[in-house]
């Protein structure tokens, strides 16, 4: 592989590779698209189900158009004998669900593999027969992506791009349909008729990737693209456009890898390039990554910790123990559990933020916006332990543990609720509603 043939690729300087390149991504773009909505409502196997069940379609299309003396390889006879043999699958699987006691993945077991064994021998009937028409039927098994040309490109670009329009024109009633078909039913929605509308497209989408990645992998069009976006956003709009993206993307890298080595399929390396599109999504996803939630995760722990050194430091300082050093570091270390080494990092953290400090030789004090900040806390804490004494019918040994769950998350608009509560304390600092532990191992302040 030269520089001069990457730069060819990439730019899409070779009239095959601009070919297979269109009719890939636009299925990646049109995959990502209907996949969110297949994702979100729970039924990622549908579309495997459905592709399976395409196969006899492919092979009885093929068998019919050459008993009309027609050309049996022709992509849009297969295709649409691939069309209906999925719309079949897909409604069989729904009335098994419907009709019988079987769960959803029963059916689709069921479905997948009736289908798929009937297409089998229709396909082995197809390679006993003469003449080299029948040969390469096998590729919508695995897929064929090199060989797609300009008609077949077009064809499949044409078809994902009404599937686009069609998801886009119906977006407000897909969403509606995805995240609360009770109510649609309810408001009178057509719930039935959107259902059947948003299974054909994905149908129709199953259909389309035949030629590019095959039966066994076009559910990886769907799906991958879709769970890979769901790390980035809480929002369904950007959901589809991060899916959409995500399947451009993976569909222009694989191809472009095949194109530089030839011996790679097209269809796998697609997939694989989804694969690690997704992977990236699940560790570095702005929304649900794990690197983004270990950071979240992080930041709580470290604000909590805090939170609690503070107020236990104002409460020994109120109570008269901030004056003998080991005193007050064997007092916050029981009241917490904390070992000397942690308790001494959160103290130097504070140091740091200017809200504590060390008398020489002596104990550590709160500065003048510690106190402050310290206070705050402190009365929140309390303000919580009083709503829960007086509301909730809270035994007074468990408040402390009650407000300690809920006080590092409690907003200035749960703390004015809290206040019209209890309005007897105004803006002032309640005494603490329960002796504060003062030697106790595993006690809490």
């Amino acid at each position: 592989m030269t520089i001069e043939r990457l730069v060819r690729v990439l730019t899409l300087a070779d009239y095959n590779t601009r070919v297979v390149m269109f009719g890939t991504v636009m299925l990646g773009v049109a995959g990502g698209v209907i996949g969110t909505f297949l994702l979100l409502r729970r039924r990622a196997l549908l579309a495997d189900a459905v592709s399976h069940a395409a196969l006899p379609g492919v092979a009885g299309a093929f068998l019919l158009a050459v008993a009309m003396g027609a050309d049996g390889r022709s992509l849009p006879v297969l295709l649409a004998g691939a069309l209906v043999s999925g719309l079949l699958g897909m409604g069989c699987v729904m009335l098994i669900t419907r009709f019988t006691r079987l769960s959803q993945d029963a059916a689709l077991g069921i479905v997948l593999s009736v289908f798929f064994g009937f297409g089998a021998a229709l396909l082995g009937i197809v390679q006993k027969m003469r003449g080299a028409q029948a040969a390469g039927l096998n590729s919508f098994i695995y897929g064929s992506a090199a060989s797609m040309i300009r008609t077949d490109a077009v064809l499949i670009g044409l078809a994902a791009a009404v599937v686009v329009v069609l998801a886009t024109l119906l977006f407000k009633e897909f969403r509606l349909l995805t995240f609360d078909p009770a109510f649609a039913a309810g408001d009178g929605w057509p719930v039935g008729r959107l259902d059947l509308v948003l299974m054909s497209l994905v149908v129709a989408i199953t259909v389309l990737g035949l030629q590019a990645v095959g039966i066994v992998l076009v559910i990886a069009i769907l799906i991958v693209p879709a769970a890979a976006a769901r790390f980035w956003t809480e929002s369904l709009r950007v959901m589809v456009l991060v899916a959409a993206l995500v399947g451009a993307v993976g569909s222009y890298v694989g191809t472009a890898v095949s194109a530089l080595a030839p011996r790679l399929p097209a269809g796998a390396v697609i997939v694989t390039s989804l694969g690690v599109l997704f992977v990236v999504s699940l560790l570095f996803g702005a929304g649900r990554g794990v690197v983004h939630a270990m950071v979240i995760r992080t930041r709580v722990i470290r604000k909590t910790v805090r939170q609690n050194l503070l107020r236990v430091l104002y409460e020994c300082e109120e109570s008269g123990m901030d004056h003998d050093a080991d005193e007050q570091l064997r007092y916050l270390s029981a009241s917490r559990r904390w070992t000397v080494r942690r308790l001494q990092t959160v103290l130097r953290r504070l140091a740091r933020e200017q809200l504590v400090y060390r008398v020489p030789g002596g104990p550590w004090r709160l500065t003048r916006s510690g106190r402050y900040e310290a206070m705050r806390i402190t009365r929140n804490h309390r303000l919580w332990e009083v709503y829960l004494l007086e509301y909730a019918d809270t035994a007074a040994a468990h408040v402390d543990q009650g407000a300690d769950h809920i006080e590092h998350v409690l907003g200035d608009a749960l703390v004015a609720e809290l206040e019209e509560a209890v309005p007897r304390f105004g803006k002032t600092l309640p005494q603490s509603p329960h002796t504060l532990v003062r030697d106790e191992p595993g006690g809490s302040s």
